[in-house]
């Protein structure tokens, strides 16, 4: 098993959904990226990472090679399997770009309420954290998109958030899903679904 698996930017490779424009900038400048290992092994740090990484990887909590197999077969199924988006966060807080699972994932919380008094505090706590301008966990939306949002405030429904949902999917399903498809953790997780000698160590 190779144990410095180095990940490579090409300067003519544009992830939309994970980095900003002065971040590409920062690229170019010849920051380096720190390779894949290494930014799991700082995920393993916290508590909650290496836990889910525990679970996943070893019996009897970890999924079937099915379930794993079934993981590449389209983003939904990922995201339907508990342990499927438990791994795709991590991958994706591996690429600085967890806010869009974040994102999607209180969409789907939100669309499930039905008082008008939760759903209007819910929808100025997503607007906050991850809409408006400079917001923490700003996620990447178009000018329209945002100003729709922001006027629905005022009387929010379960679908305000749902244009900003498809696109942050489509997002996803079109750049960060085939990435962790490819990617070793993907490869090792299927390969400790199987029952052989593969994990990830700490």
């Amino acid at each position: 098993m190779r144990e410095n698996f180095a990940f490579v930017l090409s300067q003519n490779m544009a992830f939309p959904d994970c980095m900003k424009p002065t971040e590409l900038a920062a690229e170019k400048k010849g920051i380096k990226r720190k390779n894949w290992r290494n930014r799991i092994r700082f995920l393993l740090k916290t508590n909650s990472s290496k836990s889910v990484l525990h679970l996943i990887t070893t019996r009897p909590y970890r999924p079937t090679a099915d379930d794993v197999q079934q993981w590449a077969q389209s983003l939904d199924k990922l995201l339907s399997h508990k342990y499927g988006k438990a791994a795709f966060c991590i991958f994706l807080k591996s690429e600085f770009c967890e806010e869009n699972i974040e994102f999607w994932s209180a969409c789907e919380d939100f669309r499930i309420l039905t008082s008008k008094k939760e759903m209007a505090s819910k929808a100025n706590i997503i607007y906050e954290e991850f809409i408006k301008n400079e917001a923490p966990k700003e996620i990447n939306l178009d000018f329209h998109t945002k100003n729709d949002i922001a006027k629905s405030l005022q009387e929010p429904t379960t679908a305000c958030f749902l244009t900003a949902q498809r696109k942050v999917y489509s997002l996803m399903e079109n750049n960060s899903y085939p990435r962790f498809i490819s990617s070793d953790l993907y490869k090792e997780l299927s390969a400790a679904a199987r029952g052989e000698r593969k994990h990830i160590k700490s």
